[in-house]
């Protein structure tokens, strides 16, 4: 065989090889891509996201959209060719395996969690927005997860409200861990706490509760890394009643980050007029109890989401402002918010037309 001939079959062979390689063998990475943006202010599958009933709304025009990331699922074994695609793809991202789904969580775990982050933040865009509408805000701490195994199991039960530890009055749910870790290991702690049933039925009824019970929980030593200290595990959280009735109806969707536009949709239809001026807005964020607008992760796919659908601004947290400023789409405008009264005044100059007042991003 010529050697010319010789030299291109191996090549040929070797070209065939490595195409193998990149099909059959697998890299331990995911990719993420522009998911479905939603307008807060209108409907989605035939009924309206943000749903209120016992006060007062208004029309809303304009856009207030949530912006969401799709990605791989866990058990997704991407090969090398997909991760080289997607590297050279401008419309997704090709991350870690282990950013996504971190400590090999499978993804009924990952659901459960971006589940219950996504209600969370529900619940937190409501007060925020209620807070910045000076509409008052029952808080209350409350059991939030029980450890199986641990001392409180059977003692005490996610739900009950936690109204005192030792005598003390909780007001905030890091209170709790603070008192109960003044004690030794195998020292008992007292609770008083309303019944998580009690209260669920003074919800229900609007009424105060009535039935309080002391529980006694012997505390253990704990066993992470941290400083040994003593425990009675559960975590403790926050929970509210709201003085009528808010319900967002956005399935299959999950994760903390939608919470700012939630808020901002809220404030909207419970004042009269438009907060945007009939301009599309989008934007992403999460949101605490006192407003705080925290990151979110995939900012890059979700504003390049955005700005397919028609947004010409995007809310963008001050902590991912610098990243998304890297690479914003054409005619889409960042704008940097560390707080809800942040976003209502970029919403104002926004709806005015002020947009050289606005706080733009800007590379780091």
């Amino acid at each position: 065989m010529p050697r010319r001939t010789a030299t291109m079959l191996a090549s040929t062979l070797m070209l065939i090889a490595l195409l193998c390689a990149g099909v059959f063998i697998p890299v331990p990475y995911s990719e993420m891509s522009p998911g479905p943006t939603v307008n807060t202010l209108g409907d989605h599958d035939g009924e309206p996201v943000l749903q209120i009933t016992g006060h007062k709304t208004y029309d809303a025009s304009g856009h207030l959209n949530m912006t969401t990331v799709r990605v791989t699922s866990a058990e997704y074994k991407m090969n090398l060719v997909e991760a080289v695609y997607g590297w050279l793809s401008h419309d997704t991202s090709v991350v870690q395996h282990e950013t996504l789904y971190p400590d090999g969580k499978t993804e009924e775990e990952a659901t459960q969690e971006n589940a219950e982050e996504f209600s969370q933040s529900q619940e937190s865009a409501k007060v925020a927005a209620l807070k910045a509408l000076d509409i008052p805000v029952k808080s209350w701490v409350v059991v939030s997860t029980v450890v199986k195994g641990s001392p409180s199991q059977g003692r005490l039960h996610a739900g009950d409200v936690i109204k005192a530890v030792d005598g003390t009055t909780v007001k905030e749910p890091t209170d709790v861990s603070e008192l109960v870790t003044k004690h030794k290991p195998g020292e008992d702690v007292d609770f008083t706490i309303v019944p998580a049933k009690e209260q669920a039925a003074a919800e229900k009824e609007r009424r105060t509760p009535t039935k309080t019970e002391k529980v006694t929980v012997t505390t253990e030593t704990s066993d992470d890394e941290g400083e040994a200290r003593a425990i009675v595990g559960i975590s403790a959280g926050t929970d509210h009643t709201f003085p009528f009735d808010i319900d967002i109806k956005l399935a299959d969707v999950g994760g903390p980050s939608a919470g700012l536009m939630f808020a901002l949709g809220l404030y909207d239809k419970l004042t009269p007029g438009d907060l945007t001026g009939g301009k599309f807005v989008a934007g992403t964020g999460t949101i605490d109890d006192t407003g705080k607008v925290g990151p979110i992760g995939g900012i890059g796919m979700k504003t390049i989401g955005a700005h397919d659908k028609g947004a010409q601004y995007f809310l963008t947290p001050a902590d991912n402002c610098a990243t998304a400023a890297e690479d914003t789409p054409d005619g889409l405008t960042l704008v940097k918010v560390d707080t809800i009264d942040d976003a209502l005044g970029a919403l104002k100059d926004i709806s005015s037309g002020k947009i050289d007042d606005l706080p733009e991003c800007t590379k780091g």
